[in-house]
């Protein structure tokens, strides 16, 4: 079962759009926290 298949099913789609958003959120932070930095 590959890991990243070109045509997710349902369940894999919505796996992937978390850990998407998590990836997302994580980047934000980064963002921030280096904007935030003196």
């Amino acid at each position: 079962m590959p890991v990243l298949d070109p045509h997710p099913k349902n369940g894999q789609k919505k796996l992937l759009l978390v850990f998407g958003a998590m990836l997302l959120v994580t980047v934000v932070i980064g963002v921030i926290a280096t904007i935030a930095s003196p």
